[in-house]
């Protein structure tokens, strides 16, 4: 085995053991431990200006979708925190596609970084920009001035869901150009807590066809997320159906 494979290799299983052993310490997520879940829709309108290459956002379709908004560290009630949105996609037959995006800034220089806030309403990024092709992409989610507040704290956010059916715009960017639209996420249903902390997302390995993760920050998310998953006795799901919780 080359030398180089061999330092990746023990520093693979060194992230996946420390992941493994702080998820046991907090008997919860490593990442992301409070969140609430809901039943929800995601409608894809498709790529506006020139085609991603990735059929997924720049073809039209609706899917039946699992959502969770969720605190980072986290701190409590409305303090300011890293804020986290997942989108599990379910697409029928084959993977799901797994979105995860964190409260960051727009602007290019601010899309990369994950920015504390204390209102669940704003833009959430990638953080890690993903690969097309060629091309360089992040993915966010981003706040529609019509759809109703989801407010400051995960209680609020559950009253919200249950009112009415908030929504969030799905655009893509390159590294430096502006975010274009390709759809919306809605929420509906509060999933039980049973169900959300069954919940294993996985934004590197649940991608679609045409979009795939590179780079430092995806290699270190792949082997801290399985350590986390495997201390949870947790299984991504592989499947498109809305069993949620295998």
């Amino acid at each position: 085995m080359p030398p180089a494979a061999s330092v990746t290799d023990r520093a693979a299983v060194a992230v996946d053991r420390a992941s493994a052993a702080l998820t046991r310490l907090r008997r919860a997520r490593l990442l992301h431990p409070a969140g609430r879940s809901f039943a929800g829709e995601v409608v894809v309108w498709g790529t506006a200006g020139p085609p991603t290459g990735v059929p997924l956002l720049d073809d039209a379709g609706r899917f039946p979708a699992t959502v969770r908004l969720s605190k980072g560290v986290p701190t409590p009630g409305a303090w300011p925190d890293v804020l986290g949105l997942a989108v599990r996609l379910h697409r029928g037959p084959g993977r799901p596609f797994d979105l995860l995006v964190s409260s960051s800034g727009a602007a290019p220089l601010l899309r990369n970084l994950p920015l504390p806030r204390r209102r669940f309403v704003g833009t959430y990024s990638t953080i890690m920009p993903l690969r097309a092709g060629r091309r360089r992409l992040f993915l966010a989610a981003l706040a529609d001035p019509d759809s109703p507040d989801l407010g400051r704290s995960l209680a609020e956010v559950t009253a919200a869901a249950r009112a009415d059916a908030p929504r969030l715009v799905l655009a893509v960017a390159s590294a430096v150009g502006p975010w274009r639209p390709f759809g919306q996420v809605s929420l509906g249903g509060q999933l039980s807590a049973r169900t959300d902390a069954a919940l294993a997302f996985d934004p590197i390995g649940n991608l679609p066809p045409g979009l795939r993760a590179v780079g430092p920050i995806a290699w270190l998310r792949e082997h801290a997320y399985r350590g986390s998953r495997r201390a949870r006795g947790a299984v991504v799901q592989s499947g498109g159906s809305m069993g949620v919780t295998v």
